[in-house]
């Protein structure tokens, strides 16, 4: 593999050209046989919305505020669905994908802007990775927190083994990884027995609450951000293309229906986990008086003694590991999905890898340094905020380049879509708009 950064790629050329159209599909006119080929892609991007950064938001919603967050959640996701079908249909009918599209419509120099927008939320994502995974090490073999945040840098050459085995693979590990996460949090939700009526309630009702409160709003766009990732929706555009479907509209309309399924399953998993980790923190720290638990430290300490299980501490910090590892692979992908299809510059992706790395260690460092544990608890939390305000700029583009038939074709959404579409983009740029107003005035 070249260690140094390769030509301008052709402007009609795929970005992850490595993986475009390399994932075999069977021959079997069997549905669920043509379904299984197509799954993997959203997996890979349902990780990204299960991630150390979504544990710090839900854990610090559940301890102060109860269910009352799980909402958030359900809305998050539902606009994730919506917002990740669109991002694939975009992929597969125009054999573009989102970054790729924005540097066209706008040139380079508005094209450069928008790059460092999504390096700066990838860079966010990141740092969440990072510390997560430090904090696991931490929990599991006391590592020190500062060590911990250096060995996750050696994590390039985990991306490297995998990308090496093939795409099909990376694909089955992160599977696996996932279903570490959900099968651990499952178990932490039996034992922490919530109020399973109160939880139903508050995952369909939103309560008014969260837009008058803006320490409450603070965590709810934290959620979102966590939830609703903007790198996600460039990389799932280039992922989907991964797939050696017919390049025909029959092609098209086929992979299009069954990368929708891969998606929605996916989140839906994603969904239970985040879900999961709120309802534990709400029934074992906020209805045991342990309002302020905002950290996955203090969470960790007292999971095992509150629910009277020695071996819960051990299971949350297994499953935050997982969290941390998997959501690495997808940091590196988005990476260079955003570099090829913004600035059409080429990066060994191991290179890539060291320098979205590196971008997230530097401050980590530093705050742990100054500030310890607590520093990162904040620095979790901000860089959650940090990807809600990314959205827009990614979410926009997305609605009106699907919106547009001189773009998509026969795939363009439909009127009710594009509407449903405009509803999310308006809600999103709406809560985040809300926020900076509330902290001027605070």
């Amino acid at each position: 593999m070249s260690t140094e950064i390769t030509q301008k790629p052709a402007v009609n050329a795929p970005s992850l050209a490595e993986v475009n159209a390399s994932v075999r599909l069977g021959s079997s006119v069997v549905g669920w046989r043509r379904l299984l080929g197509f799954l993997g892609p959203g997996f890979l991007i349902a990780v990204g919305y299960m991630d150390p950064g979504n544990w710090a938001t839900d854990i610090a919603g559940g301890s102060r505020y109860g269910y009352t967050l799980l909402s958030v959640i359900m809305l998050s996701n539902l606009m994730a669905v919506l917002l990740q079908s669109l991002s694939l249909k975009l992929g597969v009918a125009t054999e573009r994908d989102l970054a790729q599209l924005c540097r066209e419509a706008t040139g380079r120099w508005v094209g450069v802007g928008l790059w460092l927008g999504a390096e700066i939320a990838i860079a966010a994502c990141d740092l969440a990775e990072v510390i997560g995974s430090a904090i696991a090490l931490n929990l599991l073999f006391h590592i020190p927190l500062m060590w911990g945040v250096l060995i996750t840098g050696l994590d390039v050459l985990l991306i490297l083994i995998l990308q090496n085995w093939g795409f099909r693979k990376l694909e089955a590990v992160v599977i696996a990884l996932i279903g570490t996460i959900v099968v651990l949090f499952g178990i932490q939700m039996v034992l922490s027995r919530p109020e399973y009526g109160a939880v139903a309630w508050n995952l369909f009702v939103p309560s008014v609450q969260i837009l008058k409160d803006p320490n409450l709003l603070y965590i709810a766009i934290g959620i979102l951000g966590a939830t609703v990732m903007p790198h996600n929706l460039y990389l799932h555009s280039a992922l989907v293309q991964s797939r050696n479907y017919e390049r025909t509209p029959k092609g098209k309309r086929e992979a299009i229906k069954l990368a929708n399924i891969d998606s929605a399953a996916a989140l839906t998993v994603a969904l239970f986990v985040n879900a999961a980790i709120l309802i534990v923190a709400a029934a074992v720290f906020h209805r045991s008086g342990h309002y302020e638990v905002a950290g996955i430290e203090d969470a960790y300490k007292l999971l095992s003694p509150l629910l009277g299980a020695g071996f819960a501490s051990t299971l949350f910090a297994v499953a935050l590991l997982a969290s941390g590892q998997s959501s690495s692979i997808t940091g590196t992908l988005a990476g260079q999905v955003v570099m090829e299809g913004f600035v059409r510059l080429k990066v060994a992706p191991w290179l890539r890898r060291l320098i979205t790395r590196s971008i997230a260690i530097a401050p980590t460092v530093v705050v742990v340094a100054l500030w310890g544990e607590h520093g990162t608890e904040k620095l979790l939390l901000l860089s959650q905020v940090i990807l809600s305000l990314q959205l827009s700029f990614a979410v926009v583009p997305l609605v009106i380049f699907t919106g547009s038939r001189k773009r998509m074709g026969d795939f363009v959404n439909a009127p009710w879509l594009k509407g449903l579409a405009w509803a999310a983009a308006v809600v999103i740029a709406g809560l985040n708009g809300w926020f900076v107003v509330l902290l001027v005035r605070q």
